[in-house]
């Protein structure tokens, strides 16, 4: 006897509350309950000085958080097959300080 699992209907709904942003930084808090993302903009208003604004905190269980990395992987091997390999050390240019990115 073959048991077919039928998928349910998903509807996605944004809430009144939903927003977007943008973030150019990420950090990751990791508990042993939780995994915590800080989302923020990083700017330099020198070479020496870099300041990165918090704005969004979101917070997953272990098994989210690696949902999340699995998709975030299969989603990046499609846009590096698309459209070349990112490389995470910035090119130096004038006026860019060299180091390496966190």
């Amino acid at each position: 006897m073959s048991a077919t699992t039928q998928q349910p209907q998903l509807n996605l709904v944004q809430t009144e509350d939903y927003r977007e942003s943008y973030a150019n930084s990420v950090q990751v808090r990791v508990s042993v309950w939780d995994f915590q993302l800080i989302f923020g903009l990083a700017s330099s208003e020198s070479p020496d000085q870099v300041t990165i604004r918090n704005h969004a905190a979101m917070f997953l269980s272990p098994q989210q958080a690696k949902a999340l990395w699995n998709v975030l992987g299969q989603n990046l091997a499609q846009y590096e097959q698309a459209f070349g390999t990112l490389n995470l050390e910035p090119q130096p240019g004038p006026g860019f300080p060299q180091g390496p990115v966190n």
